[in-house]
């Protein structure tokens, strides 16, 4: 798997970043969970070395079990592992909000670091934009946590431009975690160039918009999980999407790519993409892994878009 700097870090990452938020049972469901531990194991045996999670995920269940698998398997010093925080779950999760307290950001990576059983975070991330926000509070806490070695580099995801620039006056913001992908390309505007200006890494997320682009939905496909609510894989849009994705299956294929793999291609040949974050189930999501060797031409990148960008405009 071919590794790059992560930003300005000193951190070397695979340009495929392992994703846990499938351990999420109020978004996905259960899992069978050796599959899933399988699937980590499958990971790190094709050089996949950058592991992402959140205490939000399955509230801690994701942190436990990366961690637990991460300990047994001996790795721990060999990988990079990027963690979020952001909710302040209170009453047995009755009552949550966003906090990003200094004296709530230490509580929530003391959890975090005992959950993944490990002594330092490499990747601490604010999972979303808190309103109530106090920068220079933040870059307290984060410069105590970086002193006390408990965390090495520091994030945000789902920020935009101008909030970027709020934090960076106030703490050093190594990385960014956009959305972004064949059906959502709204970080190209401002949020592309500002990462690329000031050398921030870009770990984005959904790269086959939960599945959609991975090749194997089909008309009237029926969901259980938080698709289900989803407009994208509802009626008329969906059906849409779903022959714009037909249409670029020669595309795929002159390249030697599955439909996932040319999608995740696509992501990844932009120029401020860093890496990729893969959500995964079980070792056979991995297969899309190998398009992260190389990046499409420009003309198929463009042509791709284009195809995409008609097919989103179907109507609901």
């Amino acid at each position: 798997m071919k590794m790059v700097r992560l930003g300005a870090t000193d951190l070397k990452v695979s340009r495929i970043c392992f994703g846990t938020w499938q351990l999420s049972p109020r978004f996905w469901g259960e899992i069978p969970m050796g599959e899933w531990r399988e699937a980590v194991l499958a990971a790190l045996g094709n050089g996949i070395n950058f592991f992402d999670t959140a205490d939000a995920y399955g509230d801690g269940f994701a942190e436990e079990q990366l961690g637990d698998v991460l300990r047994e398997a001996g790795v721990r010093d060999d990988v990079i592992v990027a963690t979020k925080f952001y909710w302040h779950v209170e009453d047995g999760g009755d009552r949550y909000y966003p906090d990003t307290r200094a004296d709530y950001l230490l509580r929530a990576c003391e959890a975090s670091l005992r959950r993944l059983k490990t002594d330092h975070i490499d990747l601490y991330q604010i999972h979303a934009w808190d309103p109530l926000i106090r920068p220079e509070e933040v870059g307290a806490a984060f410069e105590k946590l970086r002193q006390d070695g408990k965390v090495r580099w520091f994030g945000v995801s789902n920020w935009n431009a101008g909030q970027m620039a709020l934090g960076r006056a106030h703490f050093p913001l190594a990385t960014l975690q956009p959305k972004y992908n064949l059906l959502d390309r709204e970080a190209e505007a401002s949020i592309f160039p500002y990462c690329l200006e000031h050398q921030i890494g870009t770990l984005v997320y959904s790269p086959l918009e939960r599945g959609l682009l991975g090749g194997h939905c089909h008309p009237g496909q029926e969901f259980s999980d938080s698709r289900a609510k989803n407009p994208l894989f509802q009626g008329k849009r969906f059906e849409g999407l779903l022959k714009g994705i037909d249409q670029l299956r020669p595309l795929a294929e002159e390249a030697g790519l599955t439909i996932a793999q040319f999608a995740l291609r696509w992501t990844l040949t932009h120029p401020a993409v860093t890496c990729a974050i893969l959500g995964v189930k079980s070792a056979r999501h991995l297969a899309a892994a190998p398009a992260a060797e190389d990046v499409l031409p420009q003309d198929v990148w463009h042509l791709a878009a284009r195809i995409m960008e008609k097919a989103a405009g179907t109507p609901a």
